[in-house]
């Protein structure tokens, strides 16, 4: 696939160019989303958010950086965008239970697995991706991209629109907290 061409045909509404992004990278769109939001039902929904905004929005797509670069920036903003409203959702329904306005009782979600993860290593991946949820959101991005996707320092850097410098530091504080976390876990 030669990504100048797509992109040119995408932006030319050819809806085939659209099949063919959707097939080379909705694998790494939802990935990269389970494992922010680590939630399978909520990473499909966002999956979805993520090419509804590169179909609408193509047309102001620059080059500047690669395809795949633009797709991770818009699956991590819409991730973090979609937990951010859950957690303004559950605050308002502690509030709403407070006052016993509902009488449903809500339940943390289940253990979570991440499909690329062996099973042979799911209790302790389970654990891991508990001990993220803690993380600050920058952190757990910068880890996601790393650990979970495999992206270098360099492209973390261009998906998250930072430095070089500030993806390490963000990688050396991910693992010292996640490391506290689990510390406490065990």
């Amino acid at each position: 696939m030669d990504e100048p061409i797509l992109i040119q045909q995408l932006q030319q509404g050819e809806g085939q160019a659209f099949t063919q992004l959707v097939s080379a990278y909705q694998h790494i769109v939802f990935n990269t989303v389970l494992g922010i939001l680590q939630n399978r039902e909520d990473a499909e929904d966002v999956a979805q958010e993520v090419f509804v905004q590169v179909y609408q929005s193509i047309g102001q797509f620059k080059g500047e950086s690669k395809l795949s670069t633009w797709l991770y920036r818009i699956a991590v903003t819409k991730s973090l965008d979609w937990q951010r409203r859950k957690s303004r959702k559950k605050r308002f329904a502690v509030v709403e239970s407070f006052f016993g306005i509902v009488d449903t009782i809500r339940h943390d979600p289940p253990e979570f697995h991440h499909p690329g993860v062996a099973i042979e290593n799911k209790e302790k991946a389970a654990l891991l991706f508990k001990a993220m949820m803690a993380l600050p959101e920058n952190q757990k991005v910068a880890f996601t991209l790393n650990k979970v996707e495999g992206l270098s320092y360099q492209e973390i850097a261009e998906v998250m629109q930072v430095t070089v410098a500030s993806v390490e530091a963000f990688l050396h504080r991910a693992k010292q907290n996640l490391r506290k976390e689990l510390a406490g876990m065990r």
